[in-house]
């Protein structure tokens, strides 16, 4: 069984509490499954996400010779245990350039960027591709700074589909003696310093790529441009970098504090927010981040009670973290408010906002899934918003929202935002609801599942108006 092209979500007749459960972190997941590749030695990955964008990964790290273990989990259905055999920074040899190697990557950003600074360190020929979504996504800045590097990166465009040359006859390695190789000359491969040169005006994973693999390849990559809150994702992977096992080991990979927006998001409340607690102290966020604290500081405004997330992260590394203690916000979210793909969940959710609300600096959004922010004010506008495109920046002003037929543009995360606004609105319709399996699979068996462990939510076959089961609610 399967979701049906069209759902409604049917409004919550009374509050709940909630704690839910949300699945592993997809930026986390797949920067971890190229380091466990470099890795010398096995690593399991604890608490991955398994989704589409993962799954991706790992069928590219298979399709390159990878062996590659995964199992169940027993505490998160969209979580796996998955363990990667590391060849020690070795990656094995692609194709010629008459007959590539093939590398699927779908519509998976990470997996597309991170990939193709990774075949880099192999030899011979791989053709990357995907679906034609990420045929139109930016990545000039990533094959301009490989090519700074020496290696050949053939592209019509600048984009999908490319082929990547590896190392092979590029002088990326010089030979030393210390070991020996199977013939017996003593020789070892050591790569050489070369330098580059990244900008992250469009996308911080072209500096992740590259800082994912810089100590195999011996890069040193100089990142260019200030975007705060795609700075934030190549701090991540500095961050993982340095603690990671490189030598083997075990990970446990954090939940998805993106995926966490959604539930946090049900608590929020405009109408009283000029009353609410005072700021909380770091005495207190320290509490709130071990479950403690949950909504002192907003009363309920969405009609759904007290909604938590489990086993929220303690680490600083998701910039999406701090959504519960920033949302909602002034009237004004501009590049001093820290946020990643959350903030399409606080773009979404404003639309039940008192006062005008300002969003500024949104031009990612437009080389992600989709054109997001043509696809957010064209169906925030449908649902009643007065919604005001200016340049970079959306204006939602008051207004009277009702249900909708909401067109998804198969981007997860469209279809994620107006399914909460669904929990409040009757007669919100998603299109496509399957492409949350890009993320979070179990998303909308997490909004029916009976409190403490979802919100007891009625999802409905649109076109027929039946009950849906809960595993039909299953994305795959």
């Amino acid at each position: 069984m399967s979701l049906p092209d069209l759902i409604e979500i049917v409004p919550l007749a009374q509050p709940v509490c909630a704690e839910i459960t949300v699945p592993g972190s997809k930026s986390i997941t797949n920067r971890a499954l190229i380091l466990a590749a470099l890795a010398e030695g096995e690593v399991t990955l604890t608490g991955a996400l398994w989704s589409e964008d993962t799954q991706i990964m790992t069928e590219c790290l298979q399709e390159l010779g990878f062996m590659v273990d995964v199992r169940q989990d027993p505490n998160e259905a969209c979580n796996r245990t998955i363990t990667v055999y590391g060849k020690g920074g070795v990656v094995p040899p692609g194709g010629t350039e008459s007959q590539p190697m093939e590398l699927f990557v779908g519509n998976a950003g990470t997996a597309a960027r991170f990939l193709a600074a990774f075949v880099c360190l192999g030899k011979g020929v791989y053709r990357l591709h995907g679906v034609p979504r990420m045929h139109e996504r930016p990545q000039a800045a990533l094959f301009q700074a490989l090519r700074e590097l020496g290696y050949r990166v053939d592209s019509a465009n600048d984009k999908l589909p490319a082929m990547i040359f590896g190392g092979d006859g590029k002088d990326a390695f010089h030979r030393v003696p210390n070991s020996k190789e199977e013939n017996g000359d003593a020789v070892e491969h050591v790569p050489t310093n070369r330098s580059c040169k990244v900008s992250i005006e469009q996308s911080s994973q072209f500096a992740s790529a590259l800082l994912l693999c810089a100590k195999t390849g011996g890069w040193q990559v100089e990142v260019i441009g200030q975007e705060d809150d795609e700075i934030s994702y190549i701090e991540m992977t500095r961050k993982l970098v340095a603690v990671f096992p490189a030598r083997g080991g075990e990970f446990n990979i954090e939940p998805d504090a993106s995926s966490g927006s959604y539930f946090w998001g049900c608590n929020s409340n405009y109408k009283s927010r000029r009353l609410r607690a005072p700021k909380p102290t770091d005495e207190q966020k320290s509490d709130w981040t071990r479950g403690k604290w949950r909504f002192e500081v907003w009363s309920n405004n969405f009609n759904i009670g007290e909604v938590t997330v489990a086993n929220w992260p303690e680490t600083r590394w998701q910039i999406d973290r701090d959504f519960p203690l920033v949302f909602p916000f002034d009237n004004v979210i501009s590049r001093q408010t820290k946020l990643g793909d959350s903030i399409m969940t606080a773009i979404a959710l404003s639309a039940f906002a008192p006062e005008k609300m300002v969003f500024t600096h949104l031009g990612r959004l437009r080389v992600q899934e989709c054109e997001r922010v043509v696809a957010l004010r064209t169906e925030l506008t449908k649902c009643g918003a007065k919604v005001i495109e200016t340049g970079d920046a959306l204006e939602i002003l008051p207004s009277q929202i009702h249900g909708a037929e909401i067109e998804t543009y198969h981007d997860h995360r469209m279809a994620m935002c107006f399914a909460i606004l669904g929990l409040k609105v009757p007669g919100i319709k998603i299109i496509n609801p399957a492409c949350v399996k890009k993320t979070f699979p179990n998303f909308f068996q997490k909004l029916a599942a009976s409190p403490p462990h979802g919100l007891g939510a009625t999802i409905l076959d649109a076109k027929t108006g039946r009950k849906l089961s809960h595993e039909e609610l299953f994305a795959d």
